[in-house]
Parts: structure tokens; sequence; C-alpha cells
């Protein structure tokens, strides 16, 4: 109830709280499951509280560094990249140049700019060569530490090379659609949550008149931005930037779309945790004018991907099935004009969050898989 809300409320302004699920206290709202992670010397205050407020509650993880190292669970023993492990920036640079070189059929590399700390953004196209064909834009790693986000794009380009000419569906994909795959989004980030903080979600860029770093780059677009759900203070999780765009990563993206439209017929973007498939619109409760179709194939989605291990998937517009959330980049695609957009939320459903050990990696792929294999072919059958 809203008495909770409160609670919840005054909690996060009298000591730092990070919040897992949803991505600020502003997101919280009545008989919400909420996930927030405290510091060790606060937990028995805000154990203490919840409990005098008669509030169910679990510990979910009671020590985040034991979690953190428990993540690399994986058998695979290597010392570079594997589909099984999370890999650092390094190794994913050089498997794009490694993929690319060893598929020169199916698989292209290319660079759409530089992050703000000065690295390139590499860009696979994946699909046979031929004239004048449509396109699916897919990314990955935008919050740095949802680290499965970049190991399902780099299982992706996998499957496609692996199963080409073997499975009839992604051969006819990827004869009749390009897809273009960003592994990594937010490289300055992700990186920084393999060095120094493996909490941390925005990009890196300084912030004039603040010491806080960094912009939610999911908050960054140009689609009601900084309306509702994100803010203006550069200290936030959730901060929107000083402008639409401001980030150089998300300008790179914007621009390849814009350069792209005529072909770009779908855009997929996936992030994690929470077993969602989102849909327009994040930044008002109004749907979008084919809601109808996207959330009948959203819903077959969904039942291909549970199809594997069961996993259950939640759909539907984002404001309405999780929280509003203005300036991301499906609804700014959306409103571009490219009328399947979706974002993917991947497992799990807080028993881990972001440190979804590596030993769930290749199933959690897998089931994607499906989903994304379903969800490309309906566009290709549908091309408009």
């Amino acid at each position: 109830n809203e008495e909770q809300v409160e609670i919840i409320s005054s909690l996060a302004s009298r000591m730092q709280v990070d919040f897992w699920q949803p991505d600020s206290v502003t997101q919280v709202k009545p008989k919400m499951k909420v996930d927030f992670q405290v510091e060790a010397d606060k937990s028995f205050e805000v154990e203490s509280l919840l409990a005098q407020n008669k509030m169910e509650y679990r510990v979910l993880i009671d020590n985040l560094q034991t979690a953190i190292e428990a993540q690399f669970d994986s058998k695979v023993r290597t010392a570079g990249h594997s589909y099984e492990k999370y890999n650092q920036w390094e190794t994913i640079a050089a498997w794009t140049a490694d993929i690319a070189a060893e598929n020169p059929d199916l698989v292209s590399r290319s660079v759409i700019g530089e992050t703000y700390e000065g690295r390139q953004m590499y860009l696979l196209k994946v699909g046979k060569s031929g004239t004048n064909k449509k396109a699916i834009f897919m990314d990955c790693g935008f919050h740095a530490r949802e680290w499965i986000s970049p190991a399902f794009c780099q299982w992706f380009v996998k499957e496609a090379v692996e199963t080409y000419g073997k499975d009839s569906v992604m051969t006819n994909i990827l004869d009749r659609l390009d897809f273009y795959i960003l592994p990594v989004l937010n490289i300055d980030g992700y990186v920084y949550t393999w060095t120094n903080n493996r909490m941390w979600r925005k990009t890196r860029s300084k912030n004039a008149g603040s010491f806080c770093i960094g912009t939610d780059p999911n908050r960054n677009f140009n689609a009601g931005w900084c309306s509702i759900g994100a803010s203006d203070n550069p200290c936030d999780s959730t901060y929107c930037g000083r402008a639409p765009e401001s980030e150089k990563e998300t300008k790179a993206l914007a621009d390849f779309i814009r350069e792209h439209l005529s072909t770009i017929k779908a855009y997929f973007t996936i992030h994690s945790y929470s077993q969602l498939l989102l849909f327009p619109y994040s930044y008002t409760y109004k749907y979008p004018s084919n809601f109808e179709e996207l959330n009948s194939i959203a819903g077959t989605a969904s039942k291909q991907l549970a199809s594997l291990y069961n996993t259950k998937y939640t759909y539907g517009p984002g404001a309405e099935t999780i929280y509003p959330a203005a300036g991301g980049s499906d609804d700014w695609a959306f409103d571009q004009g490219i009328k399947y957009s979706f974002t993917f939320e991947l497992r799990d459903t807080g028993r881990y969050g972001f440190l979804l050990p590596e030993s769930q990696i290749k199933a959690t792929c897998e089931e994607t898989v499906l989903a994304v294999k379903y969800l490309a072919n309906y566009v290709l059958q549908h091309l408009y």
C-alpha cells in the first residue's frame, strides 16, 4: 500500500539504496516486488524497519562480494573467448574481428562511433549478401551491470553462423534479412563493471557542475525525453543526460539507425533482468497504433521462449507492464517508424538479479534465440 511505498522512499532518502528492480525509488508503486541493495552496516536498520512495518521481505543475497565471485561458475576452462562465460571487453572486441574473419560470407564488422573514453563501437552485420535487403537492428549492453545481455548478442551471432545452412528457419532469415548487431553499446560502463564497480549502470561521461558520473543511456533518447521515470539529477542512476543524445554512444546508435531507416524494419534491445518482453510505449500509457499485432506476437514469442525450459515471461507495453520510463531506445525507434520494436529483459526474476551465474548463460541464450528467431521470421513475412 501507499504507506509501504513511503517507507521505501524514506529509506532511500536516509541512506544509499541501489535499486535493482525497479530502476529507481520513484518507480516504486503499491503491491510491487522491489529489489534493492544496501551497505552491510545498514542491513540491521533496514530489516528492523521492514519488520516493524510488517513488510514481507527476503534477503536474497547476503554477501554481494560472494555473489559476484560466484557468478564465475562456468566449467569452461579457457583464458580466451567463450560463449558460456562472461567475457571482458577486450575479449569481445577481439571476438568481433575473429568471427568476421572466420565467416566472411556471413559476417562483416564496422565501427559506428566511439565512446566517451575513446573506445571503438563495433557493429556486426550478419546475413548472406544480397541486393536491397531489409534488416533487423539488435543491441546489447545498454546498462553496464546487465552482463547476460552482451553474452546473448555473442551467442546469437554464434547461433547464426553455426546453424546457417543447417537450420531452415535461420537460413531463410539470413538469406533474406540482415541483422545489425551491436554487442555492447555502453562499453565504458561495461569495462568499469570489470575493473571498479560490478554494480555500475550508466555511461562514464563527466557531468558539468557535478562530481557524479554518467548518464543512463536508456533515458537519453528523444522519446518523451526526461518527462517521466527519469531523473534530471546527474547523481541518479536514471539520469536522462543534459539533452537527448548527449552521450556519444546513444548518438552513434541513433545516427546509424537514422541513416538506415529505409532498411531497418525491426529493433530489438536486450536488457536484464525480470523475464519480460516489452513493446511501446514506455514514455506514455497510450497504446501504439499496432498494439494488437505487437501484443499478439509478443505472446507467441514468449510461448516459444518458454517451450525450452519453461521460463515464464510477462509481455505487454512498457509503461503499463512495469512502469513509465521516458527516453528509451525502443520508443524512439518505434517513433522513427520501426513498427516492430521490442525490449527483452532476460533472466532471472531476482534470485541472482544482475549477478546471473555463468552456468545459466547457455540456457538463457538458447531460449531467447527461439523468441528472437520467431520475431525475425514474423518480420520477414510482414515486411513493409
